[in-house]
């Protein structure tokens, strides 16, 4: 029985042969403003070969396989760039402490290869996740796993330990005699801060996250979100200018006001959270390129399930700040902090929270698809030859065959991300329609 078992759980789906014709009554692009009706898709291998009219398609692939879609919506593979797949839910007293002092990191990446599979069911094709939360390294190794067929699950880019300075990181408050695990690496002084940067990268990173600020808030909903520094201007200075040098971008964990004003004076490429965005912030984020993932969905979680949260008001920055970084362009790239809740609840439930804040249903397409792409672009200096840029978030000729589609129209009900019922990565189809 066993082996019936193992075996469901790792098998590769069958590759499709080429090319492939996919036929759907609409189509979303993830760049264009407007959907397109009466197209078609043609894969061949992993890619897009060609885009367009299905009866010319048709015509010019006689020997295609062809995948009729029927009257579904056919858009790019979804991209959550806010993730924590080594975790399954780390709210509320003593949880996060348990996952660390119980969970041995073999366990976790197991789990985190489980996660991984369920959301390329969702729909998401490509995650950024933002460190393993005291599991060291693992993340690399459930990439190389998902890469090599091993395992199932979405394209990953993972950024391994993140930074935290002494003291300011969990876990704390336990017996000062006691050796105890530590969520992050901790790092004091620019020295450290290089060091840190060069074995991370060295051992697989994609990204480099650090904490700008932690978790003392002041504010109301009338007032600006107030936050601790983490890092001196100097020591988050050296951890960006090195990942930047060694060609890998820099996430930084910012809620207050007072961090994000830290994290964009160092030249992050990326503020997660962000509550306390104000519209000058928002002016120096478009400025400076900078992209946002506000993960509303993790905090919305932890409100409902400690019911009395103090920093509730919180919420309502949150979505204020939404509000106001994208009238001002800021580029918010879906992120959602998936694994803060649990995975059995679906992080496309973030889009609504996004169209409730004031974005529109297009703009929140764009924004789980090509703009969040475009944030997992490589690095690339100005006039930098041959660097280069996605092929994911977009249907298009040359572009990965990361597709799905949804039986209704996303644009009138955003909640439609929510029903993935065909899965394609690569150009290997994952899920059907039930029967």
């Amino acid at each position: 029985m066993w082996r019936s078992v193992l075996a469901f759980l790792f098998v590769s789906a069958p590759a499709l042969g080429s090319p492939v014709l996919i036929k759907a009554a609409h189509l979303v692009d993830g760049v264009s403003d407007r959907p397109r009706d009466g197209v078609a898709v043609v894969v061949d291998g992993d890619k897009i070969v060609a885009l367009g009219a299905a009866a010319d398609l048709a015509a010019k692939n006689p020997g295609a396989k062809v995948i009729d879609l029927g009257n579904a919506t056919l858009l790019p593979g979804m991209i959550d760039a806010h993730t924590h797949v080594f975790l399954n839910d780390d709210v509320g007293p003593g949880v996060y402490d348990a996952i660390l002092l119980k969970q041995s990191a073999p366990y976790r990446a197991i789990e985190a290869a489980a996660n991984a599979r369920t959301a390329l069911m969702y729909g998401f094709t490509a995650l950024r996740d933002l460190e393993t939360e005291g599991a060291m390294y693992a993340d690399v190794d459930v990439k190389v796993a998902i890469t090599r067929g091993v395992v199932p699950g979405p394209r990953l880019q993972v950024a391994t330990r993140a930074f935290a300075p002494t003291g300011m990181y969990p876990l704390r408050g336990y017996n000062w005699e006691l050796e105890l695990p530590i969520g992050v690496q901790t790092i004091d002084g620019p020295e450290q801060a290089r060091k840190a940067v060069r074995e991370q990268v060295g051992f697989g990173a994609d990204w480099i996250k650090f904490y700008a600020d932690h978790g003392v808030y002041e504010g109301k909903p009338d007032r600006p979100v107030r936050s601790v520094v983490n890092f001196t201007p100097v020591e988050a200075a050296a951890i960006v200018d090195e990942a930047h040098r060694l060609g890998v971008k820099v996430a930084a964990h910012a809620n207050g006001w007072d961090g994000i004003d830290s994290a964009l004076r160092a030249g992050v490429d990326s503020i997660e959270h962000g509550q306390g965005i104000t519209d000058d912030l928002a002016t120096r984020m478009v400025a400076q390129n900078v992209s946002w993932c506000p993960s509303m969905m993790a905090y919305q979680y932890a409100i409902k399930k400690l019911g009395s949260d103090p920093r509730s008001w919180m919420a309502q920055h949150h979505k204020a700040a939404v509000a106001r970084a994208f009238k001002r362009g800021v580029k918010i790239a879906f992120g959602t902090d998936a694994g803060a809740f649990p995975w059995s609840m679906n992080p496309a439930a973030e889009a609504k929270l996004m169209v409730d804040a004031g974005m529109p249903p297009m703009a929140v397409i764009r924004s789980v698809t090509s703009v969040a792409a475009a944030l997992l672009d490589p690095l690339c200096k100005p006039g930098a030859k041959g660097c280069a840029k996605s092929e994911l978030g977009e249907i298009a000729p040359g572009k990965h065959a990361d597709l799905i589609a949804v039986s209704g129209d996303p644009i009138k009900d955003i909640t439609e991300l929510e029903r993935v019922t065909w899965v394609m990565k690569a150009g290997v189809v994952w899920k059907t329609p039930a029967p």
